[in-house]
C-alpha cells in the first residue's frame, strides 16, 4: 500500500496532515486493517488539549480497542461528527476519514514524525516482510 506523502505518520498507526498551523488527524490503513471492523470511534471534543505521544481517543473494532495516540500537541477544533454513526468509514476509507483536527501548539513537533517512505519500511518491518 503506498501512504499518501501530504502527511507525518506515527510508529502508532496515526496520521496527521498539516496545513499552516493547523493539523488533520487519522489513522493508517495499515491500522484499520490490522483492528478489522471498526464499530466505534471516541474521539475527544472540541476544545480538548492533545499532548504529543499521550492517548486522545479509542478505535473499537469487532477484535479489540485500540487507543488512538496524538501526533502533535494541539487543541481540538473540529471533530469527525459522522464517524459517530459511520464508524465503518475508517475501514473503507482509512486515509480520507479524519478523526479530529487540531490546532498545532509546536508546529516543530512535526518534524518528529515519520515520511511516508519511513512509515512503508516500519510497517514491512513490522510484519516481519
Amino acid at each position: 500500500m503506498a501512504y499518501p506523502t501530504d502527511r507525518k505518520y506515527t510508529k502508532e498507526h496515526e496520521w496527521i496532515q498539516v496545513n499552516g498551523s493547523s493539523g488533520t488527524i487519522g489513522i493508517t490503513d495499515y491500522a484499520q486493517q490490522s483492528l478489522g471492523d471498526i464499530v466505534f470511534v471516541e474521539a475527544p471534543k472540541v476544545g480538548a488539549e492533545l499532548t504529543a505521544g499521550k492517548t486522545f481517543g479509542t478505535v473499537e473494532s469487532v477484535k479489540a480497542v485500540s487507543d488512538l495516540f496524538a501526533p502533535v500537541s494541539g487543541t481540538v477544533t473540529e471533530v469527525n461528527e459522522v464517524l459517530a454513526t459511520s464508524p465503518e468509514n475508517v475501514n473503507k476509507d482509512a486515509h480520507g476519514s479524519w478523526i479530529v483536527k487540531v490546532t498545532l501548539k509546536n508546529p516543530g513537533e512535526v518534524d518528529n514524525l515519520l515520511s511516508s517512505a519511513d512509515y512503508e519500511k516500519f510497517v514491512a518491518e513490522e510484519a516481519g516482510h
